[in-house]
């Protein structure tokens, strides 16, 4: 089969995986079946690297990751990055707004060359303690003692867990010259606000990895309100049955819902139609 000059896009959790934060037997096999055989397909997610591939693990394709909202994408198999982005030295005055306004937040960065994941324990919030009891034995599990030790490395990813009175201004603040997301986990009912680079999108991420792979069509699936922005980007844009209002306003069409491998069963009849 010639490669196709289309790339597929699914957000993660809510649209790929189920309800069980998993992939399912069936989507594995699709996805890997179909990249096989020459479908461009990549995910993109505000998971990491590592939650990523742990709640894909059947997904054994030579495919790009678009992990952490974009500020990252990387190699499948290799684990190469090769898309990144980073704060300049202007994260400094965010954080120190942060800790002026009583938000601790987890602070993803490279530290000698490692990716970690940095906090105080006794300031987390309760949300923010369950987010890190979920990720107990991570080996980016940073606990540090002083406020200062959250500005060390190569900072990526700010996650604030807490109230929404104290995060909802913070956003206001920021968000036009960040990249932010305020929402309440769909898992957890929590409310996080995440702070990124400008550039680190899931949007700017999936056109950088069009353009590298050279795919003249781009078609994305999602559930969620943040996954709006690709949506517009898109030439064809599905929404999972069980997506966000303003999600499925905008989408070319609605699909099955993520418990019901909607993304694997659209994907599945439309290239194998298209087959000769």
């Amino acid at each position: 089969m010639k490669k196709m000059s289309t790339l597929y896009v699914s957000d993660l959790d809510g649209t790929l995986l189920r309800s069980d934060e998993k992939t399912s037997e069936y989507t594995n096999n699709v996805i890997n079946s179909l990249t096989e055989r020459g479908m461009f397909f990549s995910y993109a997610t505000a998971r990491s690297l590592i939650t990523a591939k742990k709640a894909t693990s059947g997904i054994n394709a030579k495919i790009p990751l678009i992990v952490y909202n974009g500020a990252f994408v990387i190699d499948n198999l290799s684990d190469d990055i090769l898309i990144e982005n980073y704060f300049d030295d202007g994260v400094n005055l965010v954080l120190e707004d942060l800790f002026a306004n009583k938000v601790y937040p987890i602070v993803y960065a490279y530290i000698d060359g490692k990716e970690k994941f940095s906090f105080i324990p006794e300031l987390c919030s309760r949300g923010t303690n369950k987010f890190l009891e979920s990720r107990k034995g991570d080996i980016r599990t940073n606990a540090v003692e002083e406020i200062n030790d959250l500005r060390s490395g190569k900072i990526f990813y700010i996650t604030c867990i807490d109230e929404a009175e104290k995060l909802e201004p913070l956003y206001k603040k920021y968000k036009d010259s960040y990249h932010c997301v305020y929402q309440t986990d769909i898992y957890t009912k929590e409310q996080w606000l995440e702070i990124m680079p400008l550039n680190a999108s899931k949007a700017r991420a999936v056109k950088q990895l069009q353009s590298l792979l050279k795919c003249e069509k781009l078609v994305v699936f999602g559930d969620g309100k943040n996954d709006i922005d690709m949506f517009e980007l898109a030439d064809e844009s599905y929404a999972v049955e069980n997506a966000h209002e303003d999600l499925k306003r905008i989408a070319t069409s609605i699909i099955a819902s993520n418990d019901e491998d909607g993304v694997a069963k659209w994907l599945d009849e439309k290239i194998n139609s298209e087959m000769p």
